[in-house]
């Protein structure tokens, strides 16, 4: 049998990666009922299974995309896959909330090292003509994952207990191990020699921790605090990675670069509009409408397929057709689709739902392809590892802050008691709310997207550059 090339190995790589990491947060969110009658666990509890993943995953990610960048981006990923795969072993034995958290927090740090090299290692291998395909295939399995989450996560809660979700991890992460080992050749450091920047990176875990710990406990005082503090850390650390000779994250790719900036923050509010639909729906669907989580997932299982099967055309059409102009189509989309969630009631009708659950799959799929090939197309080989840490970064800041728009909504609407008949009507209302904002986020959106620049002529000045002598 011939062996694959370099970059075919690579997509490989990073389809299973791809695959594994969304799979395990979206079949997770299904069984979350399930988790929450076994432990009692009330509202706000529940939200931070999802929750403490989305955070242990934003802390590590930048960092350890920038150590990739230094020692080698090989290694830190398969770093990340065992972490992964241990944590997902260990989460079968949980004995308690407390466990199941923590265990949590270790797949987030796993999957940090995972999302924070696979792109990064398939942008340095695959040509720049050919990287729209290529990631609009890996973003393909993203959403597959994402797709496959919720309907084989509820159909194996149903059957076998939220636990059995956990195993499905395991072999598909020992063959992309396989084949790692076996085809993937070779290390990739392109800032090899320069130092880590680990007070910046303390500095900014706790940003994140601040704000996101701070989001959960609003309205508290405590929360408000804890906001203040995570925004004061904010600027104190973007004033040191300007000083710095070798920062964490180079904020003047920020600020030169237009396109890297404008495609970075349009993800993050995409992600922040867009991740808590499942969540909340997920909880609607279970509690409100009583149905069961196997065809709870089946339903949801509608928008992430609609992704898998337009996410590679949007891809290589941005290979052709300028990235902003797909994105915002699509992030057009997703703002109709958020505003006719808002019209929920406790009898919509189940096709209504599934309508827009595929119109808000294709306008992500029509985002989220054309964005990630901006993103990791406006930068030079040196910063690919940062550009897909701070990639991977915009999109868990942005499913961190979605989630902890939703638990703050639960907290004022539903309050800190587990979910009974008595609080169906407060859900109902916190689920409208929460839709109604996310609109909102995302209209915002559309505006970096269309404003990002032309990636075109930004890869045209460069090949022209390239060939002066």
């Amino acid at each position: 049998m011939r062996a694959p090339s370099l970059k075919h190995a690579a997509l490989f790589c990073a389809i299973l990666a791809g695959f594994l990491t969304p799979f395990d947060l979206s079949a997770v969110i299904v069984a979350l009922p399930a988790i929450s009658a076994e432990f009692s666990m009330d509202a706000i509890g529940l939200s931070w299974i999802s929750t403490a993943y989305l955070l242990a995953a934003g802390v590590f990610l930048v960092p350890f995309g920038r150590i990739a960048d230094i020692y080698g981006r090989k290694i830190v990923f398969v770093t990340g896959l065992s972490l992964f795969l241990i944590s997902s072993f260990l989460m079968v034995f949980s004995a308690s909330s407390f466990m199941v958290i923590l265990l949590r927090i270790m797949q987030g740090s796993g999957a940090a090292l995972i999302f924070g090299t696979s792109v990064a290692i398939l942008s340095e291998v695959t040509p720049v003509t050919e990287r729209g395909k290529a990631l609009g295939i890996y973003t393909t399995a993203v959403y597959l994952g994402l797709s496959l989450g919720p309907f084989i996560g509820g159909f194996l809660t149903t059957h076998f207990g939220w636990r059995s979700i956990f195993l499905v991890n395991i072999p598909i992460g020992l063959f992309a191990a396989m084949v790692i080992v076996m085809f993937l050749k070779g290390e990739w450091a392109d800032s090899k020699g320069e130092r880590f920047d680990l007070g910046g990176a303390i500095q900014y875990g706790l940003t994140l921790i601040c704000v996101m710990y701070g989001f959960s406990l609003l309205p508290d005082r405590g929360g408000f605090i804890l906001l203040i503090a995570g925004s004061v850390m904010l600027g104190v650390f973007i004033l040191r990675e300007l000083r710095i000779n070798y920062p964490l994250l180079n904020i003047e790719l920020f600020r030169r670069n237009r396109i890297f900036a404008f495609s970075s923050f349009a993800a993050l509010i995409n992600y922040a509009a867009t991740f808590s639909i499942t969540f909340f729906l997920s909880l609607y669907l279970q509690y409100i409408r009583g149905f069961p989580a196997s065809y709870t997932g089946t339903i949801l299982v509608v928008q992430p397929v609609m992704m898998a099967i337009f996410s590679p055309y949007a891809g290589r059409l941005s290979d052709r057709i300028e990235p902003a102009k797909i994105a915002s189509t699509g992030m057009a989309i997703l703002t109709i689709g958020l505003l006719l969630l808002t019209m929920i009631e406790t009898d919509t009708p189940v096709l209504f739902l599934v309508a827009i659950l595929a119109l808000l799959g294709f306008g992500f799929a029509l985002f989220s392809s054309p964005n990630v090939n901006a993103i990791m197309s406006s930068v030079d080989k040196k910063f690919l590892g940062v550009a897909s840490g701070t990639l991977g970064t915009m999109r868990l800041v942005g499913q961190m802050l979605s989630m902890g728009i939703a638990t703050m909504i639960i907290a004022l609407y539903v309050g800190r008691v587990q979910i009974t008949p008595d609080q169906y009507i407060q859900l109902l209302m916190a689920t409208k709310t929460g839709f109604v904002i996310f609109a909102l986020l995302s209209g915002i959106g559309i505006f970096f997207s269309l404003n990002r620049g032309k990636l075109r002529e930004k890869i045209k000045d460069q090949s022209v550059q390239q060939t002066i002598p």
